[in-house]
């Protein structure tokens, strides 16, 4: 990159991590907490379409899962002809956006970053309400939202001096990059913030226009973020903001001929779903649609008998129980060998049996699932597992007082074949099956032995085993002597191979390729 095109940029660092430690800072994410309820607890939502604030047919409450009697706020349930006229409103944005100087996008991108490094509690208490996430898990998602709005202005810079060709003697060749067209971001309620934001951001970077469709859990999260973009001087007309039901934003939003490109995050079921749709051309369409989809994980952590137990304890319970296990880089199979098996697996019981269930908005440990219905998901794997494995930690509804939500306790099951359920199938819980493998070579033919290969972690101090790990794990991200949650937008590209989705590598250096197509241009002399 030109040190001209990056004048003004200092060099990129990772935002920092709220101490909530410091008496302090917590007083200051309580009093957040007061000041959102204060603020949004109530209130009736709107759809953005064309720039302008708009009613939809009816309503939808968003309710807090740590206590499903209280309904925080609600927002808009889209129609079909409100459907149609985002994309309309979104393809006329486009011809205006695609031509935007690359600086001026950038420069958007850094006053966000600004305004959300100043509202960060907020947004943790917005969030904590929306998806239980506690004060550690939201500020960290937060915090990286934060790196995606500096990371997402650097690339648009880098992305707009186009790639040098080999010479002609008489002609003057370029290769170009050029933006699709209406790009919908499809995203989850586990990381309401962070994952629409890196998917409607590299859209935006690369000169595209957004209809932006979060999960009905967690509206909120994307309509601030939004609603701050606009205030950093986005063009309102640039992003559609949809909420409502799936037989409006499903099936017809990825159908939808006007439609250039769906970014997915969410299940492989979706993902799969929007995949075959998507192939499909449309009565009026005029391309072949691009889609990029992140579809969860069974993300394995092998630790061979020469690595470091305690550390590895330790890594295996945060990526095993943040955020409840609902991470699609979540740990949720350990595969140690024979050896320290029993050794490593009482280290991570005895952690586990350490945390906290509890109210998210008091910072505990763990708060509930999703919805009531997760739980009972979760709970049925457990349930059918106990006769086939041995349960050492969980299995019971966790004592939460009177609040009504889907609390599951650390659940920890040992001895699980590979062939078993508990082993192969994503269960998006605080569920975690330890397997025994004979040496180090067979635990990572174990760590392979799944259709996903999103995240894994390898704990050895063996140059050798680790070069290879290295080679021979199938995950697009691979952590060697730490968890396997926890990537940092800019540094740990994500996204993951097999069926855990496309591998288009959100936060990495060849993201913006996706948002984007080539052009070629010769002018003879």
């Amino acid at each position: 990159m030109s040190s001209t095109l990056m004048e003004g940029f200092l060099p990129f660092e990772h935002e920092p991590y709220f101490n909530f430690k410091d008496a302090q800072v917590a007083e200051r994410q309580r009093a957040a907490f007061t000041q959102v309820r204060e603020q949004y607890l109530g209130r009736t939502f709107p759809l953005i379409v064309d720039g302008q604030e708009v009613q939809g047919e009816g309503t939808f409450d968003v309710r807090n899962p740590a206590d499903t009697r209280e309904v925080v706020w609600s927002f808009q349930k889209a129609t079909p002809a409100q459907l149609g006229e985002a994309v309309q409103a979104a393809q006329a944005a486009f011809e205006e956006w695609r031509f935007t100087e690359p600086f001026q996008r950038a420069t958007i991108f850094k006053r966000a970053a600004e305004l959300l490094r100043a509202r960060r509690m907020e947004f943790n208490a917005v969030m904590t309400l929306e998806n239980g996430k506690n004060w550690f898990e939201a500020d960290g998602e937060v915090a990286e939202s934060v790196d995606h709005f500096e990371v997402f202005a650097r690339e648009t810079m880098r992305w707009a001096t186009g790639k040098p060709v080999y010479p002609m003697p008489d002609e003057h060749v370029t290769t170009v990059y050029e933006p699709l067209g209406v790009v919908a971001c499809i995203s989850p309620w586990n990381f309401p913030s962070a994952i629409p934001l890196g998917m409607a951001l590299g859209a935006l970077a690369a000169g595209n226009t957004v209809l932006w469709k979060p999960a009905s859990e967690t509206p909120l999260s994307s309509y601030l973020m939004i609603e701050l973009l606009f205030e950093a001087g986005l063009p309102r007309g640039t992003v559609q903001f949809l909420t409502g039901t799936d037989d409006v934003l499903g099936d017809p939003l990825v159908d939808h001929p006007g439609v250039r490109m769906i970014a997915f995050t969410g299940s492989k079921e979706i993902g799969c779903r929007i995949y075959e749709r998507a192939a499909r051309v449309q009565p009026g369409q005029k391309w072949l649609k691009r889609v990029i989809a992140e579809m969860g994980g069974k993300d394995p952590t092998v630790v061979c008998a020469d690595g470091d137990l305690e550390a590895a304890a330790t890594g295996i319970v945060q990526a095993a129980f943040g955020y409840s296990g609902q991470k699609c880089s979540a740990c949720s199979r350990v595969i140690a060998e024979e050896s320290v098996y029993d050794d490593l697996l009482a280290r991570v019981v005895e952690k586990a049996r350490g945390l906290k269930v509890g109210l998210p908005e008091e910072n505990a440990d763990l708060g509930p699932v999703i919805t009531q219905g997760s739980a009972e998901r979760i709970q049925t794997y457990v349930q059918e597992g106990q006769g086939r494995v041995r349960l050492l930690l969980g299995g019971e509804t966790p004592d939460v007082g009177e609040r009504v939500g889907g609390y599951v306790a650390p659940t920890i099951l040992a001895d699980v074949p590979a062939d078993d359920a508990l082993f192969q199938e994503e269960i998006f819980g605080p569920v975690l099956a330890f397997t025994k493998a004979r040496d180090w070579q067979h635990a990572i033919e174990l760590a392979n032995d799944s259709e996903y290969g999103l995240t894994a972690a390898f704990y050895s101090r063996d140059p050798r085993k680790i070069d290879e790990a290295r080679k021979k794990i199938h995950v697009g991200n691979l952590y060697v002597n730490r968890k396997c949650t926890g990537a940092l937008s800019g540094t740990h590209a994500f996204g993951g191979y097999g069926m855990s989705g496309t591998n288009a590598k959100v936060g990495g250096p060849d993201y913006l390729f996706w948002f984007l197509q080539t052009k070629t241009i010769a002018q003879r002399y």
